[in-house]
């Protein structure tokens, strides 16, 4: 890139370079979007040749209004979310040079899906008292443990993997952060099947897993520090998506509000007003989270937007089932499914009640998420923590 600065017109101008050189309507997909990250528009904050221009964050919107309107694909966002919205993010912010340049372009594009291994079944809430063990064994690690709620493992080409490397430091400070092959050998993925009757989730199996040191994320014992880089996006990813007003959970139910006039009661009206109001409060507040995000990493306020979004979810869903009354708990299928994204909007009311019980629990309980919006953003004085400076090893069990 040259001295210039890049704004709004040189983004247009190389946006419609991109679009006269590689047309939509007669370029392949996949083609199409590498060359859009190789054009440095595929996010356009991150640094050139690695799919940016190193412009503003907010300049975003100038490429996809662009490409929306030429009619050019998308890398199908749903489907690589957490490729998209964690490991992402966390290599560029940790990665060597030569892992910037091995993971972030296929992973934007889409030809590889990541999964994240972070919760185990002995932890709890408590993500920093892992116990899965790596050990080094010169150039690698051999890893051994569980990880469990991992979405997209059995789709999935990498997972981002944090494991305990010294027992004997406090559970903070003894975690680093790997990058792990789902298809090497020793990793093994069970579908966990769900109230809803799909195996969205699932449990990884890791048993002797060799995990080469140059798919170390950080450095050694770093793990904990690297791993809120992943979380707090995380949060942001899922509490502060972008969506239309009347979008998301609430625009299934005002639908049926305005075209099934003979379910309404006086009762199910305020209720539907309110959670309309709160639906629209949220979904601005996501945008000024994500304006906020142009001067710098996303903070704790992606906590309270993600424990906002799961309570609204959950509301609303429960509104729409009693607004449908009978009819709201038919179900589709219970069909044993293993699918590639979760659709809320697809499918019926009951799947929508059913699914959303899990958003108070995936990507940070509910419970952990009001600690840390009570600590970090209210500034009140946090929880006794008598374990906080024990060797891991010796932490009760």
């Amino acid at each position: 890139m040259t001295g210039r600065t890049i704004d709004a017109g040189e983004l247009r101008r190389r946006t419609q370079q991109l679009l006269a050189e590689h047309p939509p309507a007669t370029t392949e997909r996949t083609a199409f979007l590498k060359a859009r990250f190789d054009a440095g528009l595929a996010w356009v904050h991150y640094p050139e040749g690695l799919g940016g221009l190193g412009a503003p964050r907010s300049l975003q919107a100038v490429v996809d209004t662009e490409l929306e309107d030429a009619g050019a694909p998308d890398n199908d966002p749903r489907r690589i979310g957490i490729g998209l919205g964690m490991a992402a993010p966390t290599i560029l912010g940790f990665g060597t040079d030569e892992q910037k340049r091995r993971f972030l372009r296929p992973l934007w594009v889409g030809e590889e899906v990541w999964c994240q291994l972070f919760s185990e079944p002995g932890a709890g809430s408590d993500l920093a008292a892992l116990g899965t063990r790596s050990v080094r064994d010169g150039d690698s690690w051999v890893v051994d443990g569980q990880k469990v709620w991992t979405s997209s493992a059995h789709t999935a080409r990498w997972g981002i993997l944090i494991a305990r490397t010294d027992p004997d430091l406090p559970k903070h400070r003894g975690i680093t952060y790997f990058i792990c092959d789902m298809t090497d050998p020793g990793v093994e993925v069970r579908p966990l099947r769900q109230l809803t009757g799909e195996a969205e989730f699932n449990e990884v199996f890791l048993s002797g897993v060799r995990v080469p040191d140059s798919r170390r994320l950080g450095e050694v014992g770093d793990g904990w520090k690297v791993a809120q880089t992943t979380l707090m996006n995380e949060r942001v990813s899922i509490g502060g998506m972008r969506i239309p007003r009347e979008g998301g959970m609430i625009g299934p139910v005002a639908k049926a509000w305005r075209e099934r006039p003979e379910l309404r009661t006086h009762d199910l009206h305020q209720r539907l007003l309110s959670l309309w109001v709160e639906a629209e409060v949220a979904r601005l507040t996501g945008e000024r989270l994500r304006q906020q995000l142009v001067a710098g990493q996303p903070g704790p306020e992606g906590s309270g937007m993600k424990l906002g979004f799961a309570r609204l979810n959950q509301e609303i869903s429960g509104l729409e089932v009693e607004l449908l009354g009978e009819e709201g708990l038919l179900y589709d299928d219970w069909t044993m499914r293993r699918p590639d994204l979760v659709d809320f909007t697809g499918r019926e009311a009951g799947y929508r009640y059913l699914r959303a019980k899990g958003n108070s629990i995936e990507g940070g309980t509910s419970e952990v998420l009001l600690n840390i919006v009570a600590e970090r953003v209210l500034g009140l004085p946090p929880e006794p923590r008598t374990d906080k400076d024990v060797a891991w090893k010796d932490l009760a069990r």
